[in-house]
């Protein structure tokens, strides 16, 4: 088989298309779809992506608005479009308390929160929406759609996100969340108009801006809520965001497991050539800050070799840590936002034996994380170095086993696949489900990759 030749590929740059998610105002899925359409991606992707899906969805629309002044799109499904009332800075105290959690238009229901309408109202709404479809229908829903492959796996892991986010506030499996108004048909409109947009554009590299949320309140199921919501508490794991004094929901669940799902990094904008930016608008006219999202899209000159990142490893030395401490050390620095987190058997001055802890994580982490090596470790003291990782594209897919569907991470190089292996979180609730060991799932899920061609 004849060589390639990586030594002189490795030095071509080559012009690398960025995106950057500016979600100042927070982010939902009918703004992001809204966003991408003035980003410049042409209606009838968004249409053909809807004719691809098995059921009839209501008719959607792409109409211009302004928000505080900025012109932007906004994106409408019928019986669905939003209250286009006054901002609750006109309004009184109750017209806050029922409608504050309402600023994004009809992706607000993405969440199952009941509304404070009288009963008549409440009974009518819940008679129009049906509470949707759980995610057992949703993945049948979309893989017998005739959606674009990219588009049907990214549309699947962002359904994923969501079952995973609201079975761990429910404690039922994934596959059993009943999705509520996520399942209905504006929802499932929204998010895979995303997943086609983001797959038109091609784009090399997603990134996000700083994000904020709320700090009010919103009623759900259960009683009244602070923001964020549970469920896009959950996805938002790992990733920085902060809380501002404006009383209303900045980001739905379907935004947060949307950006989650695109975006590889979090933070400022990196350095790059301009040359479109999109705006997408929700259905309210907020105070403060206007209700849009804004998409940037842009070029970078990069070495096409493979994709890296900067990234800061913390290390300390650790002589005197028992193993209980040292595992619940591990797991305090991962839950907290770290890439990876390792400890290595050492021996250390003086012939004692002892830990080398090494911590990678973002440079918006390292604060954070520092203080939290120190209270969960016996550590006196952090290293830090600023390094460059080189790493592959990742993205995910799913395998059929006899257990059923089966997670796997996939990592390509200059769109060649190199590695593909089970998700272990995926193996072990197919592992519960079924009462068998996670070995037999891993296996089985191996044996599916053989046969199952990977997919670009």
């Amino acid at each position: 088989m004849e060589g390639r030749n990586y030594a002189s590929s490795c030095q071509t740059p080559t012009i690398m298309k960025l995106l950057h998610i500016d979600a100042f105002a927070g982010i939902s899925g009918d703004m992001s779809v809204a966003a991408l359409r003035d980003l410049g991606v042409p209606e009838e992707v968004f249409q053909k992506s809807l004719r691809a899906l098995a059921i009839e969805l209501p008719s959607c629309r792409f109409e211009r608005g302004d928000r505080n002044g900025i012109s932007g799109w906004r994106f409408l499904v019928s019986g669905h479009e939003g209250s286009e009332g006054k901002g609750v800075e006109e309004g009184d105290e109750a017209a806050k308390t029922t409608h504050h959690h309402q600023g994004h238009g009809h992706d607000q229901h993405g969440h199952h929160h009941s509304h404070a309408h009288d009963a008549q109202q409440h009974q009518e709404s819940h008679n129009h929406h049906t509470h949707g479809r759980n995610h057992a229908e949703i993945v049948s829903l979309l893989e017998k759609s005739s959606l674009d492959a990219n588009v049907k796996t990214r549309a699947l892991a962002v359904f994923r996100r969501i079952a995973i986010a609201e079975g761990g506030v429910h404690g039922v499996p994934p596959e059993n969340v009943g999705f509520h108004e996520v399942g209905a048909e504006d929802s499932i409109a929204d998010i895979v108009c995303a997943c086609a947009g983001f797959d038109h554009l091609k784009i090399d590299t997603i990134t996000c801006g700083p994000l904020i949320e709320g700090s009010g309140h919103i009623h759900c199921a259960h009683g009244t809520f602070p923001l964020p919501a549970p469920a896009t508490l959950a996805i938002l794991k790992g990733i920085p965001f902060r809380q501002v004094e404006e009383p209303w929901e900045h980001i739905t669940p379907t935004g947060a497991a949307i950006l989650a799902e695109f975006s590889g990094k979090f933070g400022p904008m990196p350095e790059m050539m301009v040359t479109s930016i999109g705006y997408g608008l929700g259905s309210r006219n907020t105070p403060h800050r206007p209700n849009a999202l804004r998409l940037i899209l842009g070029e970078s000159m990069q070495s096409d070799h493979s994709h890296t990142d900067q990234v800061v490893e913390l290390r300390s030395n650790l002589d005197d840590l028992s193993p209980e401490h040292a595992s619940s050390a591990l797991d305090a620095l991962l839950t907290a936002g770290a890439l990876d987190a390792t400890l290595t058997p050492t021996i250390m001055k003086k012939g004692r034996s002892g830990w080398i802890l090494e911590v990678l994580c973002h440079e918006e982490k390292v604060d954070e994380l520092s203080e939290r090596m120190l209270r969960e470790t016996t550590a006196f003291g952090i290293r830090r170095q600023r390094l460059e990782r080189l790493k592959l594209e990742r993205h995910f897919e799913e395998v059929d086993t006899c257990y059923g569907k089966i997670q796997v991470k996939i990592g390509t190089l200059r769109g060649e696949v190199i590695q593909r292996s089970p998700e272990f979180s995926s193996c072990a609730e197919a592992a519960i489900h079924y009462g068998v060991a996670v070995r037999d799932v891993h296996t089985a899920a191996l044996q599916a990759l053989i046969f199952t061609p990977p997919r670009l």
